[in-house]
Order: C-alpha cells, then structure tokens, then sequence
C-alpha cells in the first residue's frame, strides 16, 4: 500500500535533507538550494514559505516560495525572486499537486495579487504566463579545442582577438573589483544596483560554488567581470560588468571563453548562459555563440488583478525612470539602488 504524501513547511532541522533531495532531483537547479531561504530573508527581508512534501518521511517534492510587498509594483508570492529558474522540484505527482494546493492556499490566506512560478518547462500550459524570456543551455566539450571549434566562426574571431590583445583573466576573492563593474553597467542601461554586500554574501554563503572571474589588460586595467554558480556539473554565469574599453578589446568575449576554459577544468558538462529576454542584445549574443534559446515557462495564478505584472525594463511605462535613472551620480544610484530593487524579484 502506497502511503499517503503530506505537506508540510520547512523546519531548520531540514536542512541537510533539502538539499539532498535537491542535488539528486534531476528538474533541481542552482535556486532550489536551501541556502536561498536565509538570503531572501536577511539580505532583502522578504518573509519566506518554503514548503516540502514528504511521503513516508521521504522528501519527494519542494517549493521555496518568497513574499515581496511593494507599493509600487504589488503584493507577490514567487518561486523564486531573483532567480530565472524557480517552481516545484519533484517528481512525484501527488506531491507536486499537493504543493501546488498548499502553495494556492498560502497565496489566497496572504491576500497576494498573484502567484508566480519560474518553471524551467512548462506544467500547466492553460495558465496565464509569461513569453519574454528565453534560456540558453550547452554542452561542454571535453577540452579546450573542441570548444574553440564549437563556436561559430564570426564569435570565435573576437575570442581570438581578446586572447592577441594579451587580456588576462583571473579569480577574484573578494566583490569588489566585480561590484566597480557591474554597478557602473547597470547605470547605464538605467536599472538599480543589488547592494554589494549580496555579492558578498553569494561568495560566502555558497563557498566554491559561486565564484567571480575578473578580465583586465595586462597592466591591470579593469574591463569585464562576470559572477557565476556551479551546481552539479553545470556552470551558470549570473551577474556581469563591462567597461566601456570592453568593447573594442574583446574583452566580454574572452571572459566568457576562460570561464568555459575554467568550467571544463572544474568537471563542468553544462554552459548554462541564463536568461535573457527576448530582442534584446544579450539575447543576440548568447545565439551568435551557438547556443539555442529555449523558451522558459512563467506560470501564474492570478488572484487580485487581471493581467501578468510586466515588472521588466521592456514595459513602456518604465522609459522615463529608466531615462532618469541613467543620469544620476553613480554613488547615488549605489545607495538609493538597494531600496528599490528589493521589490523587483
């Protein structure tokens, strides 16, 4: 006789058990750690729901859930903010649809305008969801030429030409060589900063598993900086900065060729390039190194309004923040950036 799956929230004493399950689940990822839980909490003070189903005390399925309330962009229950890759990871049914209830329920008792899941692969295609974003995930070759050779000819020019223009890559201890990079960046596409010490607190909290590779000329000029997460055999590149001298150095490029390099001398099998969102540059630049898109699936249960919230530098509505944002002191936009981007997920 079967024994019947029961629900239940997540318990300190889980720790451990959590994660085993998440690093032997083969629709897991990166967020689904339990790590996440005391980042949403002490980092951005989002209150947490992480939910487990169990069935014979065995963990059979999970779901880590953050709340974000913000005036300006709502009331929200998501897997996971801050995260491409969230939503239930099992592969029981019964405990997946008993998740899925409890999750309906903690939505509708929190009184959330909408309950968001960041699927990998679509679970229910008759929901409401979003069509913007799109993942890139490759194979990594077992050595350095068969990767070289791997990447269409036009991209694999400007690899060639930041490895002649001498650039020099290495690993950084500490964020802040990263954090000059990519607080610059993000100014000038008009979006607030996370605070730096959330980089700080990634390298310490997930050890070897988070890491930042640093691209500079070889007189020490800093040009492209990239944060990555290992997670199995895979590598996920995650947060990035470039200069502006970037560009014409090739610089972006041979970043992401030693990462690979580094990667494949790690054991890693998977480039998982992350997501980006549709007709955008980045977009451009993950399929010009040979990596398909593939279309992630947003679900959503919608509770208190009518429409998917397009909380995205795409929406038009967001052009004149975006216009204004652009144009502040950098050491202002480092200080006001945190408040704001906390609601953002």
């Amino acid at each position: 006789m079967v024994s019947a799956v029961k629900v239940r929230s997540f318990a300190e004493v889980d720790s451990a058990r959590w994660n085993e399950f998440v690093f032997a689940c083969p629709g897991a990822t990166f967020f689904h750690r339990i790590e996440w839980r005391g980042i949403m909490h002490e980092v951005f003070r989002h209150r947490t729901h992480y939910l487990l189903a169990e069935r014979d005390q065995r963990i059979v399925a999970v779901l880590p859930l953050a709340e974000v309330k913000s005036r300006l962009f709502g009331h929200a229950l998501t897997s996971l903010p801050f995260a491409v890759y969230g939503g239930i990871a099992g592969d029981d049914a019964e405990g997946v649809a008993a998740l899925e209830a409890a999750a309906d329920e903690l939505a509708r008792k929190a009184g959330v305008q909408h309950l968001e899941y960041r699927n990998l692969t679509a679970r229910h295609t008759d929901w409401p969801r979003q069509d913007v974003y799109f993942t890139f995930r490759k194979e990594i070759l077992a050595d350095d030429d068969a990767n070289m050779a791997a990447i269409p000819r036009k991209q694999r020019a400007m690899v060639r030409k930041g490895i002649k223009n001498g650039l020099i890559a290495s690993i950084d201890t500490t964020p802040d060589r990263f954090f000059a990079l990519y607080s610059d960046n993000v100014l000038r596409h008009g979006t607030p900063a996370l605070p730096k010490r959330f980089f700080q607190t990634l390298l310490e909290v997930f050890g070897k598993d988070c890491e930042i590779l640093t691209v500079t000329t070889a007189d020490g000029k800093l040009l492209s900086s990239v944060l990555s997460f290992y997670f199995r055999d895979e590598i996920l590149p995650y947060y990035a900065g470039d200069d502006l001298a970037a560009r014409d150095l090739a610089a972006n490029d041979f970043k992401y060729w030693e990462l690979m390099r580094h990667a494949c001398a790690r054991g890693c099998r998977i480039f998982d390039y992350g997501r980006s969102k549709a007709g955008t540059g980045p977009f451009s630049f993950k399929k010009n190194w040979g990596f398909e898109p593939m279309p992630l699936s947003y679900e959503y249960r919608l509770f208190k309004r009518d429409e998917i919230p397009q909380n995205n530098p795409l929406n038009p509505k967001y052009r004149a923040f975006i216009a204004m944002w652009r144009r502040l002191p950098i050491s202002v936009a480092n200080r006001l950036g945190p408040v704001l981007v906390r609601n953002l997920g």
